[in-house]
């Protein structure tokens, strides 16, 4: 072999070595992260049947069929799996109503496809918007949810500004209050789900439909 080759032989090994160990790290990560959702998927069926204040780790392994000890590696403690769960949930949200928005032309199909959107996510999803508002809720008395929520409420107000700038507005100059407004028309009417007189499909559609005009 000559010079050249036995200088470069151990370099060009020392050099995949680094690639190697990323590989088997990203791997290791995406595993991880599979069974982290696999977890957040079973914890929400056990919120589902139990209700937050009733539902423990132990109740959430034996849903995931996991150990207690085996959860623990996965998730601190029930606050930060609970964070996991609504975080997830709400980047998901963002980013499918997010698309629905980029693909709506004119300011009717803007309000039709977020009015949708809301509705779909107060039907189907009225348990982890609870989740969510528990935590919003306790962000003021306990400093470890604010990072989340402040993320969260950040994800949130991109909607609200997208929802403006596709149906021909300028971004409004205090997202806040306009979100803070839409919000508050949300929680009311995910709450009236829960009691005695729930709305229909329709009825909220229509309801959003009425309230999304006046602001965009």
């Amino acid at each position: 072999m000559d010079r050249q080759g036995l200088v470069t032989g151990p370099l060009n090994a020392m050099n995949e070595m680094p690639a190697k160990f990323e590989a088997r790290a990203a791997r290791k990560n995406a595993k991880r992260d599979g069974r982290k959702r696999l977890i957040a998927e079973s914890a929400i069926q056990a919120l589902k049947e139990l209700g937050y204040a009733n539902t423990s780790l132990r109740d959430i392994a034996e849903k995931s069929g996991l150990s207690l000890g085996m959860l623990h590696y996965y998730f601190e403690d029930k606050t930060d799996l609970i964070i996991y769960c609504v975080q997830r949930y709400k980047r998901e949200l963002v980013r499918e109503i997010l698309a629905a928005l980029e693909r709506a032309e004119g300011r009717e199909q803007v309000v039709s496809a977020l009015s949708e959107a809301l509705v779909a996510s107060i039907i189907d999803d009225e348990m982890t918007h609870r989740l969510w508002y528990d935590i919003r809720t306790q962000a003021m008395f306990d400093a470890t949810f604010r990072p989340v929520v402040t993320e969260i409420e950040v994800m949130l107000m991109d909607i609200v500004r997208a929802a403006f700038i596709k149906a021909g507005h300028d971004s409004p100059d205090k997202v806040e209050i306009s979100y803070a407004l839409l919000d508050g028309a949300f929680r009311y009417l995910m709450q009236g789900q829960i009691g005695d007189n729930p709305r229909s499909r329709e009825e909220l559609t229509a309801l959003f439909i009425s309230l999304i005009r006046q602001f965009v």
